[in-house]
């Protein structure tokens, strides 16, 4: 992947996480990723489209995964996609935790273990 896209990607979402909206600025001692939305191994690519900003937390808790199983139905339960996906529609954000609106929204909050103390506290330095 090239500089240039990288830069894209990282301008396009204002150098935050696009999944937990963790600032860079917040993190200076772990880089942000840039992510595949879906992963190389189910036939992703470098397009643009399928290209996320994602912070090493949300990066590793995602891995490759593309679905989760909601808690309140036991159903599969697609992940948030940042490109086809409106944040607000699925998530609200409180004094630094983010909750989920939707069973996508719940079902990522969870995976993505999007509310430990610290990432909280992280949110809450730059809401």
């Amino acid at each position: 992947m090239d500089q240039e896209t990288r830069r894209f990607v990282r301008e396009r979402a204002g150098n935050r996480c696009e999944y937990c909206r963790i600032s860079q600025e917040t993190t200076p001692l772990a880089s942000h990723h840039i992510e595949h939305i879906r992963a190389r191994q189910h036939g992703g690519d470098d397009s643009l489209d399928n290209l996320a900003l994602a912070c090493d937390r949300c990066n590793a808790f995602k891995g490759p995964n593309l679905t989760s199983i909601s808690r309140e139905t036991s159903q599969v339960v697609v992940l948030f996609n940042p490109r086809e996906h409106r944040w607000d529609d699925h998530f609200r954000q409180e004094n630094g935790l983010i909750l989920g609106l939707t069973e996508t929204g719940n079902a990522t909050v969870l995976l993505l273990n999007m509310n430990p103390h610290r990432r909280v506290m992280l949110r809450r330095l730059t809401s």
